[in-house]
């Protein structure tokens, strides 16, 4: 593995930290290089499941939040920038802080508004990103409301979890689509913050809807946001969830980004994580971007797979009888 930016910076003295302290490292994703840290020290605050676990995986001390006394921070930026900025902020507090960041989730931009508050390091440019240091400065202004902020529908989400703005079309495509009775165990697979979960518990014959999302930060919107005592809340990997009853539907709008360019194999997962969750009479609900190829592969793990509903921006796909076979 190619030394990563962190590791050069500090190799090259670019960034320095201090001898002793725990040190917060915030939002790195799975497979970034943390080596060049001293291992006992860092705590890693990660509330995307799939990066939580790996990074505990590795014997590192992860938690959703920051807590305690901490002598540094290591920042790595978020593509959100009201998130980045918050979590900046919070860092700040720490002593010296670390940002580490690639050019299109706004590292310049970010570095331009820090260097206007405090004294920054040697940049360390590398791989299409910047890395560097600051101590100091007064950012009480970049912080958000730990409460979440309101958007239209009475909803409350938080910077940096999807659709943060308002509600996402494709669920309101998706949520219009959907019957008015729905029987049994429902799940809602990459819940987010709520708004379908909201939409599916008006459904006549729902007895129990399970909210299954990876985004820590999302979920406790999603508790805030439905409070009907039928949901039932998991913070978990939606492609590697087992429940311990077969559901009679799955709902879902699953994620189509890794990145800023589009990834269809989360939505195959999903799909293969769908069939695997349902009982043989089950049937999945799912929306997704008229261009994205899902049809093939839910042909692969249902009987029947038609196109239930859509427009030329969505198509909402049903697809009954799970194969057997493929679990």
């Amino acid at each position: 593995m190619p030394d990563s930016r962190l590791t050069t910076a500090l190799e090259t003295g670019a960034v320095s930290l201090p001898p002793a302290g725990r040190i917060a490292v915030y939002c790195p994703l799975a497979g970034v290089d943390l080596s060049a840290l001293p291992k006992d020290r860092v705590h890693i605050v990660q509330g995307f499941k799939p990066d939580h676990d790996a990074f505990a995986a590795q014997g590192f001390d992860v938690g959703v939040a920051a807590g305690g006394d901490y002598a540094a921070a290591v920042v790595f930026l978020p593509r959100s920038k009201v998130q980045a900025r918050a979590l900046i902020a919070e860092a700040a507090a720490h002593g010296t802080v670390i940002v580490d960041g690639q050019k299109t989730d706004g590292v310049e931009s970010i570095l331009r508004d820090i260097r206007k508050r405090a004294v920054v390091s040697d940049v360390t440019s590398k791989a299409h990103g910047k890395i560097f240091a600051f101590r100091g400065g007064d950012f009480t202004d970049w912080r958000t409301d730990p409460a979440g902020q309101s958007i239209t529908g009475g909803f409350t989400t938080a910077p940096g979890v999807f659709s943060a703005d308002g509600i996402d079309p494709g669920s309101a495509a998706l949520a219009a689509a959907l019957p008015v009775r729905l029987t049994g165990r429902i799940a809602d697979l990459g819940a987010g913050w709520g708004y379908l979960a909201r939409e599916i518990l008006t459904r006549d014959g729902v007895g129990e809807l399970h909210l299954i999302e990876a985004s820590h930060a999302a979920l406790e919107c999603a508790r805030a946001n439905v409070t009907d005592p039928r949901a039932r809340f998991h913070w978990a990997d939606a492609t590697r969830f087992t429940p311990d009853t077969p559901f009679d539907a799955v709902i879902t709008n699953p994620p189509f980004h890794t990145s800023r360019a589009a990834d269809p194999a989360i939505g195959r997962a999903f799909i293969a994580a769908a069939a695997r969750m349902l009982k043989p009479s089950g049937k999945l609900w799912l929306v997704a971007n008229r261009h994205l190829p899902y049809e093939a592969e839910a042909a692969l793990h249902f009987l029947d797979v038609q196109e239930a509903a859509g427009d030329k921006r969505f198509k909402i796909l049903l697809a009954a009888k799970p194969r057997r076979s493929r679990h």
